[in-house]
């Protein structure tokens, strides 16, 4: 459940979505993509160059060289421009183009204004997160989401109990348990139609966050500060101020926010989803907090389920 692993995870990810989009930029300006892989193997090598990713808000160079590389490997090969005049005209032109700031860069990704660029260009990614300029056998791995059947997804009514190790959570027995990989991921209960592979669409999602060292936040602070790093990177609109809940007898914080849904609804059509967020403070200053997910016109389905797994909390 590591430190902080929610606020590095965006920033991680919209990295190395900017990594995938930036190879299939070179690729189709005529420039070997396998350029970018050496240079982040140089960047790799370099000392002090590559600390633990859980506590970077980059990717790890080693692991963005070897995204690239796979998502390069299927790649039909080119004649490739190496240096020439027209690349030094591009490079003259390239430095009086306007360099937005960091606050115009987070805008601009609220908006949707890259994206909608990126697609105009023929440089975006599919919802999958598999670049446009895809293999037959690669999109075929990697079909976008379709719509789910209601009934795929909804929660037996046999709850079973869950030992992840700070808590104790009962799930519904037909809703599996996934551990996390590596340190900062998330621990999902979640039915296996409402997983994709841009995000999980039904279930709960479970991580904590450390304190800061030396300081002790209450958890209206804690709450706060991490809605804002979410929506830093991320469009979600908070729904009203977080309120006093009660979670294995501890007091925390309830909060309901609304975010695109990784799975369209009935027609295909892209919709909202309910994300409801609760926070718990743990006796050493770190904060445990739970995500209850699902489409907004369905949460009402799943809200009793929800409800019923933070009964059960135990810590």
């Amino acid at each position: 459940m590591g430190a902080q692993g929610l606020i590095m995870k965006y920033s991680r990810n919209d990295e190395s979505q900017a990594d995938a989009v930036g190879a299939v930029i070179l690729y189709k300006a005529g420039y070997n993509p396998q350029a970018m892989v050496d240079f982040f193997k140089t960047m790799g090598a370099q000392p002090g160059a590559a600390p633990p990713e859980l506590f970077s808000s980059h990717p790890n160079p080693g692991n963005r060289q070897q995204a690239i590389q796979k998502q390069i490997a299927h790649w039909p090969a080119k004649d490739y421009v190496e240096n020439s005049p027209n690349f030094d005209k591009i490079h003259k032109h390239a430095l009086q183009v306007k360099a937005y700031t960091a606050q115009e860069i987070q805008a601009g990704a609220k908006s949707g204004q890259w994206a909608v660029l990126n697609q105009k260009n023929g440089a975006s990614l599919h919802s999958s997160g598999a670049s446009t300029f895809p293999t037959q056998a690669t999109a075929a791995a990697s079909p976008p989401p379709t719509p789910v059947s209601l009934q795929s997804v909804l929660p037996s009514h046999h709850m079973v109990n869950a030992d992840l190790g700070p808590m104790k959570i009962h799930r519904p027995d037909n809703w599996k348990v996934t551990l996390p990989e590596q340190q900062g991921q998330f621990v999902t209960i979640a039915p296996h139609a409402g997983i994709t592979n841009t995000g999980v669409g039904y279930g709960v999602l479970l991580n904590g966050v450390a304190g800061p060292k030396g300081q002790r936040l209450s958890i209206d602070d804690v709450t706060v500060q991490l809605i804002q790093h979410i929506q830093q990177s991320n469009e979600l609109e908070q729904l009203g101020k977080p309120q006093p809940i009660t979670v294995g007898g501890i007091e925390g914080r309830s909060t309901f926010l609304r975010s695109p849904s990784p799975l369209p609804d009935a027609n295909g059509q892209a919709q909202q989803e309910r994300d409801w967020l609760v926070t718990v403070p743990q006796h050493d200053g770190s904060v445990i907090f739970m995500i209850f997910v699902a489409p907004q016109s369905e949460f009402d389905h799943f809200r009793p389920t929800y409800e019923a797994m933070l009964k059960s909390v135990r810590f």
